[in-house]
């Protein structure tokens, strides 16, 4: 089979274990994005598409002038971004499987939380230019450290917290809020007094129909002036528009993002890169090398079981 591998923004995939399983197929690497037209294009001739995570959307425009694919190996459970349905009417098998672990997230959240409190980027930028310190960082230790949503990377965030000597403090659903009790953490009495709280609060939450938009422009500003507001997980968890406004009013007085409205930012197109209060990373927290060997590997699991004749992690259209 002809397979393709979109979006290998770093041409990570021939250094992993998983690219030597298909030996035998003829495989291709793309390293950019491209969408509509040119995404149909990309893919004419190939048998088998490899798609990491969401950064390629395959909507039913896309789907219905597809002539040669039959097979979109996603990795990761998210198909969100995948007409499902049209693939199953063109004749096109969707197999989704593997998970990268929490791990990766976590420790990109506090490496975004340290670089924005100390003002590394800043920092080291000067040092390179000659110049020598010009700043004051914060410290975290006795601050409070909010964490919406006590899930999986939630709870390893919030392990670190209470290393560093702070006071994790909770919010969520109804399951959050127990487990913060389990483990010994403070429950916000309200979703306004967790905002007003916290130094650092950070955003761990699945993005979804329900969870879209969910934090607000009242949320932010309950937050304090010298508050930093922290998003890991995916930028439309909180409604359009707002960050950049209430960043520009003053409270939080920071952010630290690794997700946008729109990916991939070009150009440094997204208005949240030209505010001097914004510390930003390009969507890394999930890009590390034992989770793309895992996230690969299942991909390429669902390609060989294909060609084999017997497909693998098959999402069914929804009813």
């Amino acid at each position: 089979m002809r397979v393709a591998v979109l979006d290998d923004y770093a041409s990570a995939f021939a250094r992993l274990p998983a690219a030597g399983r298909l030996e035998g197929h003829e495989v291709v690497t793309f390293a950019d994005s491209v969408t509509g037209d040119a995404l149909v294009e990309r893919l004419a001739g190939f048998d088998a598409v490899i798609l990491l995570q969401q950064r390629t959307a395959v909507p039913r425009a896309v789907v219905e002038r597809l002539t040669t694919v039959r097979l979109l190996s996603q990795t990761g459970r998210n198909t969100s971004h995948l007409d499902v349905a049209a693939s199953a009417e063109r004749g096109i098998t969707v197999s989704a499987g593997g998970a990268g672990g929490p791990q990766a997230t976590a420790e990109l959240t506090w490496a975004l939380i340290l670089a924005a409190l100390r003002h590394l980027p800043e920092e080291a930028q000067r040092l390179r230019a000659g110049q020598w310190q010009a700043s004051v960082g914060t410290g975290l230790h006795a601050k409070t450290l909010g964490v919406y949503g006590l899930g999986r990377i939630g709870s390893l965030v919030a392990g670190v917290g209470r290393a560093f000597g702070m006071r994790v403090l909770v919010w969520g659903r109804e399951g959050s809020l127990s487990r913060a009790t389990e483990a010994g953490y403070a429950a916000a009495s309200s979703r306004a007094a967790f905002f007003a709280e916290c130094d650092v609060l950070t955003v761990h939450l699945p993005l979804s129909a329900e969870t879209a938009g969910i934090v607000t422009a009242a949320d932010l500003a309950q937050m304090k002036p010298d508050a930093l507001f922290v998003n890991t997980s995916r930028a439309a968890i909180v409604a359009p528009g707002v960050l950049v406004a209430a960043l520009a009013a003053g409270r939080p007085g920071r952010a630290a993002v690794d997700v946008f409205e729109v990916e991939p930012v070009l150009g440094a197109a997204d208005p949240l890169l030209a505010l001097p209060n914004v510390t930003a990373t390009p969507h890394l927290g999930y890009v590390e090398w034992d989770v793309l060997a895992r996230l690969y590997d299942a991909a390429v699991d669902q390609v060989l079981a294909f060609a084999a004749g017997s497909a693998v992690n098959v999402v069914a259209p929804s009813s």
